[in-house]
């Protein structure tokens, strides 16, 4: 039977999002369907309504990707980072009558089923909409943060992993040659599976994710320091530390720049611990700390082959959910293979743990990434000796 569905791509970008339309287009194709690139997340269905955009400039062809001159055919959309139908990342349309105007926008659009790519905030949100609007929805996990629940892999993540590893292993040579404790901050809100994993990857010696080090109090930088003069005292006069930037300062605040705040408590207290005279701590004042927050540069970039991959059996089996009519899913990936959870039970437990002020999926503490971090002799927040 053919069908007329949408697509969008919601919250804040990441590499991988046009390999998932992409994905879905092709496969929707095949089987003769209409499929629609929604501007801007459900911003498109306001656009649609209010005149700025038409129902034929959103349609999406299979041989959308050709690129003008002779190389007629030139698939590239895959390898490309942001999103080509663009993505907000604005808060909840608490207005009513701008929620009306969205799902009537869905409606005039005359959809059978929308495939909304998002992250945590994003699928609660669309998920309320389309429980409002009666809207057939299949939902695919995107983030390089990782913290979608029931699911392992998030779109977007893998390549995140692979930018912030780059970056420390250029930072790696500047931190020996000049005998630097070099601080990377990363993102990742309030999860830190991101700095974990990269840190790991990265060669760090200390990683600080918020799951562990909830905020960063005066004994942890006295123990950082301690951590840093044993490493000195073993010959490697540098140190890498990785840091999420979910983690808050000594007050419990969210501080900007957490990478900066860090550095300047390890300067303090190293001098401080230098003049106690004690032998151990004798090398403490020739440490020079430089902080480097990665910023939005972890968002770009080329999606790794994973993500692609990652990207092409989501959106194949988001076209199969709609093909048997079974919607309001999300896709996840679990056990080494794409599997489904009920989009209720998914956006209720987002819920009630952003009601809480906890992160959705964080990091296991007692998960095999952290043991292998601390076998590794990483520092994770804990006295290493």
């Amino acid at each position: 039977m053919s069908k007329r569905i949408g697509i969008l791509t919601s919250g804040g970008d990441c590499p991988g999002l046009n390999a998932i339309i992409r994905a879905a287009m092709k496969c929707a194709s095949q089987k003769g369907w209409e499929v629609y690139g929604i501007p801007y997340g459900t911003e498109g269905f306001l656009r649609l309504e209010n005149g700025k955009c038409h129902s034929e400039d959103l349609e999406l062809k299979e041989n959308g990707y050709d690129m003008p001159g002779f190389l007629h055919g030139i698939d590239i959309l895959q390898f490309l980072s942001g999103s080509i139908l663009g993505s907000l990342s604005k808060g909840n349309p608490g207005d009513p009558e701008i929620a009306r105007t969205i799902i009537k926008g869905y409606g005039d659009l005359k959809l059978d089923a929308l495939i909304a790519v998002g992250g945590d905030g994003s699928l609660d949100i669309i998920y309320d909409l389309a429980q409002q609007g009666n809207w057939n929805i299949v939902a695919i996990p995107k983030t390089i943060d990782n913290d979608v629940p029931f699911t392992e892999r998030s779109i977007g993540f893998d390549t995140a992993v692979d930018k912030v590893t780059s970056a420390l292993y250029d930072l790696t040579f500047t931190a020996a040659s000049h005998d630097r404790t070099m601080i990377v901050e990363v993102m990742g809100r309030n999860a830190g599976h991101l700095a974990l994993s990269s840190g790991i990857a990265g060669g760090a010696d200390i990683i600080l994710i918020p799951e562990l080090i909830p905020k960063i109090e005066p004994n942890l930088i006295t123990d950082i320091c301690i951590h840093i003069a044993k490493l000195r005292s073993l010959g490697r006069k540098f140190a890498l530390i990785v840091i999420a930037e979910g983690i808050k300062n000594d007050t419990g605040e969210r501080q900007k720049n957490i990478a900066d705040y860090l550095s300047q408590q390890i300067d303090r207290v190293s001098h401080e611990l230098c003049l106690t005279n004690k032998p151990e701590f004798c090398d403490l004042d020739k440490i020079e700390t430089r902080a480097t927050v990665l910023g939005h540069i972890q968002r770009s970039g080329m999606p790794s082959s994973y993500d692609r991959l990652l990207a092409a059996t989501f959106a194949k089996k988001a076209v199969d959910l709609i093909a048997a009519e079974k919607y309001n899913q999300l896709v996840v990936w679990q056990n080494g293979e794409v599997q489904i959870q009920p989009l209720d039970k998914v956006v209720s437990h987002i819920k009630q743990r952003h009601q809480l002020g906890i992160c959705p999926s964080p990091v296991d503490t007692n998960g095999f990434l952290v043991q292998t971090a601390r076998s590794l002799g990483i520092y994770l927040g804990f006295k290493s000796f």
